[in-house]
């Protein structure tokens, strides 16, 4: 399809006789898609049995009048007051053992059955009513899985899930216990039924019980999912199912959710994703306005590989948000900038959160395309001019392939997270941080998952902090014929969290010749300078074998490491060394790049390469040898402006 805006609406907040207003005001600015819905339950079931989907047609009816499509979201985030009265066991437990009530959102317990039920049975009911409506233009399945930190439950629902998913996959007791190394400290367990969650104990669970149990409650997440999905996709199958997940949320496998989904898509709010990021304080300050320039985009990369290459923007920050302890208003024009770098990395859709400002509730103090008034706010114009510009540039096509590839993992995340060795170790910073240092130089880079079996077309690729190899991923590095850069940490454990025979990287002899001897984590602050430049920080091994050494500490310990076209990279870095790790591999790779003023990033999609300046300052870009002109701005980019430039062709 091609590009457009959207918006979420919820009619159930608002007067019926001011629905057709806001449908006419939204179809003036160019908005194409309204999501609504997906908080509802109260207002579509207000008691057991008694439905009222009346007013949810009506608001339909109306939205459809003005030719406006709707995604109507299932109501299960927010299950009402009466669910709770008939399944009290079904909220979650926190890893204190502490019940979570009613009163907000996201409480459920993905394990209970129960709750499931009403949730596939609410969404038989909408896919009944609802399916043929011509104004339906999809389905979203529940609001933001996982939020809040909810995916985790310690419930006697979720014990009980845990210990049949367990006896499938091991089959025996003696299996596990072998897995999971129970002969240490005498954990050992004569029967599945002895098992209990990794909560509530005298120090750290097993690291393979902490990871088997995260795997569990993921796959809990994806069979949630999968429910929904297949009812609302044998209703109508044509139409598309979409989730929208977040960003720099990794406490579920997005890959695994998305094998029952059409269309990935996420809730972007750079600013408020800024403020509550580890980046550094410089980092927040320089872009307090805007948010980070990498950050967005590596999850509109990330989701359009969850997606299989669709994905939308399900909710977009259109100013202050109302969720971090500070809420700046985003640089005039920045509500503008995000859409397009989402429609540059190939966003079908951008749906701007919300139309209007609640004036009530939590969200009273999250703003809207119009203020609680009704009059624009300033994201509304914003909002009206990418509409018009997307249809006067004619902008069309995909993201092409980029010439870097990443592997981002989400088994890795949880891993590190249980045993860090170095507090502050983490797959996801080392991913993000080779990232921005690709795509500084204009480059486009794609996020892959470590299923992934073909690198074909690809320059380079890098494969950080990866917890264990699989067999299809090390035939993929063997075959693939450009550059590979592994580490730090890669292949330092098998699938059950043990460290291989022929330890880190766990790499055949002949693609690297390396062992990592030791470990070494540093705390914040002590840094080990590299000869050449950077630092060394937070985690450093030291390696025995016949690789060549490519860059060294000062303290004569090996950094870089290379074998043919095969590095290895065996410290976390700040910012300096991975960008001069980076810098190597391109120039080693003899990739093509791209001058970019600091703020600047760039991105192809079909026949164009959009051009985004972060910067609170106004820049200067030059065109490309690749381009022929401008179809939109030019070389002098205003603070918060946009380039659009097209290419000579479109690969």
């Amino acid at each position: 399809m091609n590009p457009s805006i959207g918006v979420c609406y919820y009619p159930e907040h608002w007067l019926e006789e001011w629905w057709d207003n806001d449908a006419r005001r939204m179809a003036e600015i160019g908005i194409r898609i309204v999501r609504i819905g997906e908080f509802a339950w109260s207002r579509l079931e207000p008691a057991p049995g008694q439905l009222q989907l009346g007013w949810i047609i009506r608001a339909m009816d109306v939205l459809g009048r003005h030719g406006l499509k709707v995604i109507v979201g299932t109501p299960t985030a927010t299950p009402p007051r009466w669910m709770i009265d008939k399944h009290p066991d079904m909220l979650a437990m926190d890893r204190e053992g502490r019940r979570k009530g009613f009163g907000s959102r996201r409480h459920y317990d993905f394990s209970h059955l129960g709750y499931r039920e009403e949730c596939a049975r609410i969404t038989h009911i909408l896919a009944e009513a609802l399916a043929d409506h011509p104004a339906l233009a999809g389905w979203q399945t529940d609001n933001e899985y996982g939020c809040h930190g909810t995916t985790y439950s310690y419930s006697p629902a979720a014990r009980d899930g845990f210990r049949l998913w367990l006896q499938h996959k091991y089959q025996t007791i003696e299996a596990l216990n072998r897995a999971w190394g129970n002969v240490f400290w005498s954990m050992e367990y004569s029967s599945f039924e002895q098992i209990d969650l990794p909560n509530l104990l005298v120090c750290e669970a097993a690291p393979a019980h902490e990871l088997d149990f995260r795997r569990y409650s993921s796959d809990q997440v994806a069979a949630f999912n999968k429910v929904q999905f297949d009812i609302l996709k044998a209703k109508r199958p044509d139409l598309p199912v979409i989730h929208n997940f977040m960003s720099r949320y990794a406490e579920f496998d997005h890959y695994d959710v998305a094998e029952t989904l059409d269309i990935a898509s996420w809730d972007s709010y750079p600013i408020g994703h800024l403020a509550t990021s580890n980046e550094p304080d410089e980092i927040k300050r320089h872009y307090l306005r805007q948010g980070d320039p990498d950050n967005a985009a590596f999850h509109h990369d990330l989701y359009r590989a969850v997606g299989h290459g669709r994905w939308w923007i399900m909710e977009q920050q259109p100013g202050p948000v109302n969720w971090g302890a500070f809420n700046p208003d985003p640089l005039p024009g920045m509500a503008r900038l995000w859409a397009w770098e989402a429609f540059a990395h190939g966003a079908e859709v951008v749906s701007y959160f919300r139309w209007r400002q609640a004036p009530f509730a939590q969200e009273q103090m999250h703003a809207g395309l119009l203020r609680p008034d009704s009059e624009p706010a300033p994201g509304y114009h914003e909002a009206e001019q990418v509409a018009r510009e997307l249809a006067e540039t004619g902008l069309e096509g995909k993201a092409l392939q980029g010439s870097i590839a990443l592997i981002y993992d989400y088994q890795s995340e949880w891993a590190w997270e249980i045993q860090p060795q170095a507090a502050g170790f983490r797959h996801g910073d080392h991913v993000r941080a080779l990232y921005s240092a690709f795509r500084k130089h204009g480059l486009d880079v794609d996020i892959l998952p470590p299923s992934t079996s073909n690198f074909a077309g690809y320059d380079i690729v890098a494969i950080p902090a990866l917890l264990f190899w699989t067999d299809a991923l090390r035939e993929a590095v063997a075959n693939f014929e450009g550059h590979v850069l592994i580490g730090p940490r890669t292949g330092s454990k098998t699938e059950n969290f043990a460290i291989p025979a022929k330890l880190g990287p766990d790499l055949p002899q002949n693609l690297l010749d390396a062992r990592v001897m030791r470990v070494d984590s540093l705390p914040a602050g002590v840094d080990v300078a590299v000869k050449g430049g950077g630092a060394a920080r937070l985690w450093r091994e030291k390696t025995e074998g016949g690789a060549e050494v490519i860059m060294e500490d000062v303290e004569g310990v090996p950094v870089l490491l290379s074998q043919g076209k095969l590095f290895y990279l065996t410290a976390s870095g700040d910012r300096a060394l991975i960008q001069r790790v980076a810098d190597y591999l391109l120039a080693e790779a003899d990739t093509s790049i791209l001058t970019l003023p600091a703020g600047v990033r760039c991105r192809r999609r079909g026949k164009f390469r959009i051009y985004v300046n972060y910067s609170s300052g106004p820049q200067t870009i030059a065109l490309a040898a690749d381009e022929t002109g401008y179809v939109l701005g030019d070389t002098e980019m205003a603070p918060a402006g946009i380039s659009v430039a097209k290419l000579a062709r479109a690969d």
